[in-house]
């Protein structure tokens, strides 16, 4: 990775953990809209952009009620989808990578760490909600923010190159 590539990542990164945290009662929690997931669209367009995100969320979970748990099972549903995108054919396709990877292990985490009362019944509203958040996030903002951004040749450029 070159200097350049190595700046983005860090501001990438930057952006995407201070946003999560600026929005922190809506990053969190069993209903929740993280709008820095739009973010994650960028390794669609260029698997550059992997690093950047994944340490973004790292940071981002800092700030989570969940602490350790969160920054390790929260990094590695990031990661899982950002690194999946690479083999999507098209926007959409990408965005529904973060839902499922997050609706799954960010739902199974939250049911377990906070012990929700009949878990079993629980799973799988915790994880709708979740990929609903993710969905409104990623599939809704995301797609609609980036189709807008690639039409620009600069920011083209940035992010592809």
């Amino acid at each position: 990775m070159n200097s350049r590539d190595l700046l983005l990542n860090a501001a990438a990164a930057a952006v995407y953990a201070a946003l999560t945290l600026a929005l922190a009662p809506l990053s969190y929690g069993p209903v929740q809209i993280r709008f820095s997931e739009c973010m994650v669209l960028l390794a669609f367009y260029n698997k550059k952009w992997v690093p950047g995100l994944t340490a973004g969320c790292f940071l981002a979970n800092i700030g989570s009620p969940f602490g350790a748990a969160d920054m390790i099972v929260g990094t590695a549903a990031t990661f899982l989808a950002v690194y999946a995108m690479r083999w999507c054919p098209n926007l959409f396709t990408a965005s529904l990578a973060p839902v499922l990877s997050n609706g799954i292990l960010i739902g199974l985490e939250l049911v377990y760490l906070a012990q929700v009362p009949a878990a079993a019944e629980a799973v799988l509203p915790v994880m709708a909600y979740i990929a609903a958040g993710e969905c409104l996030s990623v599939t809704v903002i995301g797609t609609l923010l980036f189709r807008f951004l690639m039409r620009n040749e600069v920011l083209r450029h940035y992010i592809r190159d």
